[in-house]
């Protein structure tokens, strides 16, 4: 089991002690930036007027609203990876496919070389074999 970590933190203006077993240092980044956030929506309009409840409310307003668009950008990005892996997994087979028929051609220029082989064996025996030969012409008299 994880180790709960322990940070004392300053969050508007005022000293909290949080644990959690993530690390101090995200602790203390999750402090900050609930400091950066307050002092972003503290900038807005009209927010010193606002009631603390209201207050608390804009501010869980935004962070549900991160919240949603990093969960839809989180399923973004797996639909994206999903696509990635089925266009790999296409292009392997691609592959495979390729070296398939890659192998089945270089068969059948083996095939085709040996052919030619005999074909030039055959044909140097046929020349041998002429030229052992006295052939007459039919214009030539015998």
């Amino acid at each position: 089991m994880a180790k709960k970590n322990t940070a004392e933190v300053l969050i508007n203006g005022k000293v909290y002690t949080i644990s959690g077993y993530e690390s101090t240092a995200y602790l203390h980044k999750v402090a900050t930036y609930l400091n950066e956030m307050e002092e972003k929506i503290a900038q807005t309009g009209n927010y010193h007027m606002l009631s603390q409840d209201e207050k608390q409310l804009l501010k869980n307003m935004n962070l549900a609203d991160l919240y949603f668009k990093a969960s839809d950008a989180k399923e973004e990005l797996e639909l994206q990876v999903e696509n990635k892996d089925k266009e790999i997994y296409g292009l392997k087979h691609d592959l495979i496919d390729a070296k398939m028929e890659k192998d089945k051609l270089l068969g059948q220029i083996q095939e085709m070389e040996a052919k030619l082989q005999e074909e030039k064996k055959l044909r140097e025996r046929l020349t041998k074999s002429a030229s052992n030969r006295r052939l007459y012409k039919p214009e030539q008299k015998l």
